[in-house]
C-alpha cells in the first residue's frame, strides 16, 4: 500500500520512526540544546497529528518535517525574545509592585498571543496601532506621518482594536 493510501496516523507513526532521529539532530545543529532540539521535533509531529486539513505528507518528508520545525523555532525565538523583554521590565520595578508568578504567566501568555494578532495584521495597521500605542501619537500625528488621511487612521485604529478584543 502506497504511503497516500495509508490512514493519517500510519503515516505519521512511519514518518516518525523513519526520520524522528534526523529532525532531532538536525534541530539540535540549529539549537544547539539536545532538550530544545527533543522538545521541538515532538512538537513538530504534534503538529501534523493535530492539523485541521488533513492531506498527503507528501514526497519530500524531511523538507515538510524541517519547514514545520523551523515554523516551531522561530515562534518560540519570538517566546522567548517577549519573556526577556517582559523579565527585564519587571526587573525596573519595586518589588512591591512586581506581579505574583501566576499573573506573570497570564500576563506573558496574553503578550505572547497580542505579538501574534499583531504579526497577523497588514503593516498600516499594525503601524497605525504601535504609533498610537507605543508612541503615544495623536491619530493626526499619525496620519501626517503615514501620509494618510485621519479616517484612514480610524479605520486602521478600529480594526486594531477589533483584533485586540479578540485576544482577551
Amino acid at each position: 500500500m502506497s504511503s497516500a493510501n495509508q490512514p493519517l496516523n500510519q503515516q505519521i507513526h512511519n514518518l516518525y520512526s523513519e526520520h524522528h532521529g534526523w529532525l532531532q539532530g538536525w534541530l539540535y545543529r540549529k539549537m544547539g540544546n539536545r532538550c530544545d532540539a527533543a522538545d521541538l521535533a515532538h512538537d513538530t509531529f504534534l503538529r501534523l497529528l493535530t492539523r485541521q486539513i488533513v492531506k498527503p505528507l507528501g514526497n519530500e518528508p524531511r523538507a515538510l518535517l524541517a519547514h514545520i520545525a523551523k515554523g516551531l523555532m522561530i515562534d518560540r525565538w519570538r517566546r522567548q525574545d517577549i519573556e526577556r523583554a517582559y523579565l527585564d521590565t519587571l526587573a525596573d520595578m519595586p518589588e512591591a509592585a512586581v506581579p505574583s508568578p501566576e499573573t506573570r504567566l497570564l500576563i506573558l501568555d496574553t503578550l505572547m498571543r497580542i505579538e501574534a494578532l499583531l504579526r497577523e495584521l497588514p503593516a498600516v495597521t499594525r503601524d497605525t496601532f504601535l504609533l498610537s500605542q507605543i508612541e503615544g501619537l495623536t491619530y493626526g500625528q499619525i496620519a501626517t506621518r503615514l501620509n494618510v488621511s485621519l479616517i484612514t487612521v480610524k479605520r486602521h485604529m478600529r480594526t486594531a482594536f477589533i483584533a485586540c478584543l479578540s485576544v482577551a
